[in-house]
């Protein structure tokens, strides 16, 4: 599975890489409510969540249908400002029927790709969306009904509610924040005009990478995408806004390991990638994910991860705890070592394999406890 966005005859300079201060509100406001995503940021939700006066937090709970799950798309802009002023004030420019589409475009859309009527005029979609609220709980359906019912009075309310999270702790977090990523921006722009799409693409995430298509006789079809390995599908392209095609990259602080697409019908693609932190390992691509969940899904090979975790062992020690044949070990070693699960070294006139743990514990902490138990 994959995102793709078609990039097809787009100029180089409308790939735009450039922070944005509602996006990265939008990220530290869904790491405040999704702290079990984001393990290297408990210290700071902890801290921002205890610091949160009452009345704030109870205003960032009725709303935060727009950021938990997912992020909508109000919080993505396709040309941000250098504040966060500037960014609610391009927003207050959206007319109500493509604002309230937008909010609820990711939370309550069934199918991205597919463009929805505004729930304003339309009263199958407002009936969905209700339903969809009120399964968040009712603070959430009562702000969606609020967001129906006088979409004036609450997109007032929700720019105050973003103007007291600045007061109270994002004024802050820009200020530390905003010249690392402004830097990051200018380091891409500089290497996408020397290096070309591909390898800027390479040095933003591993998820991402430039495709050019092919015809069946295997010839270049003059098609070029960019493509993003998710577990989703969607498609668009560069010119879904015909008065501002591009593609625009949003750097962010608080984003890891999630790469956000937006790329609802008729607006410009938006892509906020994490800035790179050299605590945080890369990681691994879906199919190398999926091969190695393949692996472990034997159970004779996890029985052997169960032995390999609590040290290093050879082939012959492996075959005679485990009452099977050295080519039968073999086999379930190699494919072990091709998922990238076992690591292996000589010693004198013997092969030792063992269990990489760092690589099990990023597959699933129960895993690793099961096979530690």
């Amino acid at each position: 599975m994959a995102n793709v966005i078609d990039i097809t005859g787009l100029p180089p300079e409308r790939v735009v890489f450039t922070p944005s201060p509602l996006a990265e509100l939008g990220a530290a406001l869904h790491a405040l409510s999704e702290p079990g995503h984001h393990p290297g940021l408990h210290g700071w939700v902890t801290a921002t969540n205890a610091a949160l006066k009452t009345d704030l937090a109870d205003r960032l709970c009725e709303a935060d249908i727009l950021w938990r799950s997912s992020r909508s798309d109000i919080l993505l802009p396709a040309r941000p400002g250098a504040t966060l002023a500037e960014d609610l004030d391009e927003l207050d420019k959206i007319g109500d029927e493509r604002f309230v589409a937008a909010a609820f475009e990711i939370t309550c859309s069934p199918r991205y790709t597919r463009p929805t009527p505004s729930p304003l005029v339309d009263a199958g979609e407002r009936a969905r969306i209700r339903e969809m609220a009120a399964a968040r709980g009712p603070r959430q359906a009562a702000f969606t009904d609020r967001m129906l019912t006088d979409p004036d009075g609450l997109r007032v309310w929700l720019r105050r509610l973003f103007e007291d999270c600045e007061e109270a702790f994002f004024g802050d977090i820009w200020r530390r924040v905003g010249i690392q990523l402004a830097a990051d921006a200018r380091h891409k722009t500089e290497l996408l005009r020397r290096k070309g799409l591909a390898e800027t693409l390479s040095a933003t995430s591993r998820a991402l990478w430039l495709e050019d298509t092919q015809d069946r006789s295997g010839n270049s079809s003059g098609s070029t995408r960019i493509v993003l390995d998710k577990l989703a599908q969607g498609r668009t392209t560069a010119f879904a806004d015909p008065a501002d095609p591009g593609v625009t990259f949003l750097p962010t602080s608080f984003g890891w390991p999630h790469l956000v697409f937006a790329h609802a019908q008729g607006w410009r693609p938006v892509l906020q990638y994490p800035v790179a932190s050299p605590e945080l390992p890369a990681p691994a691509a879906l199919e190398l994910v999926q091969q190695r969940l393949e692996a472990l899904g034997h159970p004779m090979r996890m029985q052997l991860c169960r032995t390999l975790s609590r040290g290093p062992h050879s082939t012959g020690e492996l075959a005679e705890a485990f009452g099977i044949t050295s080519p039968e070990v073999s086999r379930h070693i190699a494919t072990l070592k091709k998922a990238g699960l076992i690591q292996t070294r000589r010693r004198g006139r013997y092969v030792l394999h063992q269990l990489d743990l760092q690589v099990v514990a990023r597959l699933g902490s129960d895993f690793l406890e099961g096979v530690l138990r």
